[in-house]
């Protein structure tokens, strides 16, 4: 069976909704994992001490290939890509490996300009079409169209 990782930290309620109310259906093993500052409910969950990359180390080295994991950790998509695995963000953008380096490099200068004392965007406020993208990728992740 197909595993659904997680990265509960930041995952928005809707997303957790949809993957949870839709697991049985679909068939898919659904793993939550998230500091023990964000506990969750459920069967699967790991929680971990609230340690930098904690939740990104335990999903990277539990996942296996053709797993899908949910995650805006840009970081963390690229080690699961790296694994063979597939990776989503919870606006519904399909991480690839062609797209990644660039992606990489936009954070690491987004990083240095906050080091300096610049600022930022935060996300936008989240929508019913954001909710509706990501579900319409997730549909095509678990087909292993992006595959």
């Amino acid at each position: 069976m197909r595993q659904v990782w997680v990265d509960a930290d930041a995952c928005p309620r809707n997303v957790m909704h949809f993957l949870r109310n839709n697991q049985a259906r679909l068939g898919y093993s659904l793993w939550t994992v998230s500091t023990s500052n964000h506990m969750l409910s459920g069967e699967q969950h790991i929680a971990v001490d609230p340690e930098p990359q904690a939740v990104d180390m335990v999903i990277a080295n539990r996942m296996q290939p053709a797993d899908i994991v949910v995650t805006q950790d840009w970081g963390l998509a690229a080690i699961i890509l790296g694994k063979q695995g597939l990776a989503i963000a919870p606006s519904g953008l399909v991480y690839t490996s062609e797209r990644m380096p660039f992606m990489l490099e936009q954070r690491n200068l987004l990083a240095r300009h906050r080091r300096g004392g610049g600022r930022t965007r935060g996300p936008a406020a989240r929508t019913e079409a954001d909710d509706l993208r990501f579900q319409q990728a997730f549909m095509k992740l678990l087909d292993s169209s992006y595959a």
